[in-house]
């Protein structure tokens, strides 16, 4: 998920490769122009002061390109950025980090519409799950799904807090048919074989009771004796 190359260069290195457009009075690049870098890297779009400012399209000669709002050599503000490996980034930019609100969608088809941060996915988002129609709706800290959010799928959805990705602590499954199960998941580690250097976390759901549809919030408890759902993790 990072970018197939870098548009940055020094100033001595710009001078280089062919240039054609407008220059202002200093003979800098200046205004609408085309530009082909000396690693076949091409840029065509609006200049100030020698610098890429303004509209623009890069072309990356490995297949990447960015379509968007550049600031002083920079994407910043708005744009587009097509990966070579058919992943795209729809969004806002800052010093040529995904910041702000963006649409990411991957090569198989999952995308994240969300907040970014620094270039990684942090705050607020929604990740939809192409193959089994799924989707995480929540927050999200330095990449990965971190304290409220939920599961929805077809016919029910989980919600409860999350850490590291899994759900943890207490949570519910919501019904479609109007009912709710509160409990609790925790996450183990499964013993691993000779040899093996990872573990393998595994989810274990601890069921307390059945209820009518009710508000949940985080840190929220419950008990009882329930029958365990047939839900699994996305």
């Amino acid at each position: 998920m990072s970018d197939a190359g870098s548009d940055e260069f020094d100033d001595e290195r710009s001078k280089l490769g062919e240039y054609e457009g407008g220059r202002n009075e200093a003979g800098e690049r200046h205004g609408a122009g085309k530009a082909v870098l000396p690693n076949g890297d091409i840029y065509q779009g609006q200049y100030e002061k020698g610098r890429r400012h303004g509209q623009g399209t890069y072309r990356f000669k490995n297949g990447a390109r960015y379509v968007g709002d550049y600031y002083q050599n920079m994407k910043h503000g708005q744009g587009t950025f097509y990966y070579p490996d058919g992943s795209k980034y729809e969004g806002s930019w800052a010093e040529n980090l995904r910041q702000g609100h963006g649409v990411y969608t991957y090569p198989n088809g999952d995308a994240y519409d969300g907040e970014w941060q620094h270039h990684i996915r942090h705050g607020q988002g929604i990740y939809h799950y192409h193959e089994t129609g799924s989707k995480y709706k929540g927050s999200w800290v330095n990449g990965k799904m971190e304290s409220a959010g939920e599961y929805i799928h077809s016919n029910h959805r989980y919600v409860g807090n999350f850490v590291n990705n899994n759900p943890f602590g207490p949570g519910k499954y919501v019904f479609d048919i109007g009912c709710e199960q509160h409990g609790e998941c925790h996450q183990t580690e499964q013993d691993q074989a000779e040899g093996e250097l990872a573990s393998t976390t595994v989810l274990k759901w601890i069921p307390k009771c059945i209820t009518g549809l009710t508000l949940w919030a985080p840190g929220q408890d419950s008990s009882g004796e329930p029958h365990h759902p047939s839900g699994t993790w996305p």
